[in-house]
């Protein structure tokens, strides 16, 4: 069970029972609704979850992350590295022990998001009062849409933890180079699931740093040494956890591959002439017909994806937010993804009442999120908060009027408010800065490359905690010290 700030020396025993037994109820209640759903919804694997399945009975038979193929009637071991390892490698430790069947996978799946919401709690507790922690890891517990996900066996549940996992070690103790360089290892854990993960290491080193965000930073060259010093320490130690699967790559691939070998397919997808914003498979008429590994194959897209940039980069900027409507705009994925392996079970007029539901829940956590900015300051800032407050709900109001209305930019606004320096800036905590960061990275990959609704569910609970925060008081009851 994770360890929360209370239980450092120098709190009650009271506050230290509290914080526990909320810890293990929020788990409880996350828990039951996602083993019902887990256990008498989910089906075999379809789509993505089909190949991290596979993978992970591989792993967890002996064979490693590969398939068989036949090369002149003999079967030959053949390795892989398109998908990131991460998930399968932790889904092939269980089905080690316990069997691969459905039933692990789904209640593996259901015990890693509900560890989400906790995990969501204690990340929140380093920066909000005890009871907006409390909202924030509710929300989460109870989303519906992160319950029906828990379904799936899919990546995204795990990255979540992975990540927020990172953020909280980070968040503990700003100035504390172990704790920083603990949260670079786990975030090196978390890109082995979804390599995006690595664009949170800036922030990793900027968390002590809420300075930044005041309005009064002066850049001087000695705090830019003490800053390049410590991402390189917190570099090395987030890719320590990934060095033995690149040298693995290294070995038996074709090419040296950091992680895998979907970068380049993914901005050929959302580059090429017949890229929608989405997801569209490629096929070898549009080119890369005649490679053969996987990565001289990631090569030949990342190529090829850059060539159609470099000759319409206006249209590839053009597509920017349709993509970002794909992947913020509704939450449809997991009806989707049930329907698929079990239609029977899924008519029309079920999938898209729940599609409806799930959308609502995003699209108002979303909004919500917007306001983790806005404070209850006093003084000149009040005025330039209560001005913010009602921008967003002016454009909030117009959005919700429109015909068809586009919910995307909200997730801009959320991700881009925290780092302006407006009144009061300098008192955000760092669980709102990681927070954020990890929303505009996403929001950053999936403008260069595509678009699609379950790419915002890994930051889902990251909508939850922004809701939590907002309209705080300027001081808030934050924790001085967090261990």
């Amino acid at each position: 069970m994770i360890a929360f700030p209370e239980l450092k020396k120098g709190f009650s025993r009271d506050t230290r029972f509290a914080v526990g037994l909320f810890a293990v109820v929020l788990f409880a209640v996350a828990l039951a609704p996602r083993l019902f759903v887990a256990l008498f919804w989910a089906q075999e694997p379809v789509w993505d979850g089909h190949y991290y399945d596979f993978g992970a009975r591989r792993i967890a038979e002996g064979f490693g992350y590969s398939d068989d193929i036949f090369v002149g009637g003999v079967k030959v071991w053949h390795p892989w590295c398109h998908y990131p390892v991460g998930y399968s490698a932790f889904l092939g430790f269980f089905y080690r022990i316990f069997g691969a069947n459905a039933v692990v996978a789904a209640f593996v799946n259901a015990v890693v998001s509900s560890y989400v919401a906790v995990m969501t709690y204690a990340l929140a507790r380093t920066g909000l009062s005890e009871s907006r922690a409390r909202v924030a890891g509710t929300l989460v517990a109870l989303h519906p849409g992160l319950i029906l996900y828990s379904a799936l066996v899919m990546t995204e549940p795990l990255a979540t933890l992975a990540t927020l996992t990172a953020f909280w070690l980070a968040a503990r103790k700003p100035g504390n180079m172990k704790w920083l360089a603990a949260s670079a290892l786990v975030l090196g854990l978390a890109a082995l699931v979804r390599p995006q993960a690595l664009l949170c290491l800036p922030f990793l080193a900027l968390v002590e740093e809420r300075h930044l965000f005041s309005g009064k930073f002066q850049l001087s060259w000695g705090w830019a040494r003490q800053l390049g010093l410590r991402l390189s320490i917190l570099a090395i130690c987030t890719l320590l956890p990934i060095a033995p699967w690149t040298a693995r790559n290294c070995k038996v691939m074709d090419s040296c591959a950091l992680v895998s070998t979907n970068g380049g397919w993914n901005l050929a997808i959302g580059s090429f002439p017949r890229a929608t914003g989405r997801f569209e498979t490629l096929r070898s008429s549009d080119g890369c017909s005649d490679v053969t590994g996987q990565v001289q194959q990631d090569r030949c897209w990342l190529a090829y994806g850059v060539d159609h940039v470099k000759r319409d980069p206006w249209r590839w900027i053009k597509l920017m937010p349709t993509k970002l409507r794909h992947t913020f705009d509704h939450e449809s994925f997991a009806v989707g993804y049930l329907k698929e392996a079990r239609p029977s079970a899924w008519p029309e007029w079920k999938a898209t009442r729940v599609r409806e539901v799930l959308t609502v829940g995003h699209v108002l956590l979303l909004v919500l999120a917007c306001f983790a900015s806005v404070t209850r300051a006093s003084g000149r800032a009040r005025w330039v908060h209560i001005a913010l407050f009602g921008a967003i709900v002016l454009f909030a109001g117009y959005v919700f009027m429109t015909p068809v209305p586009s919910f995307w930019p909200f997730s801009v606004v959320a991700a881009l408010l925290p780092f302006l320096p407006l009144p009061a800036s300098s008192e955000r905590p760092p669980a709102v800065i990681l927070s954020a960061a990890f929303l505009l990275t996403t929001c950053m990959t999936h403008a260069i490359f595509f678009g699609e609704d379950r790419y915002h569910m890994v930051v889902t609970p990251v909508f939850a905690l922004l809701a939590a925060a907002s309209l705080r008081p300027p001081k808030g009851a934050q924790p001085k010290e967090v261990v």
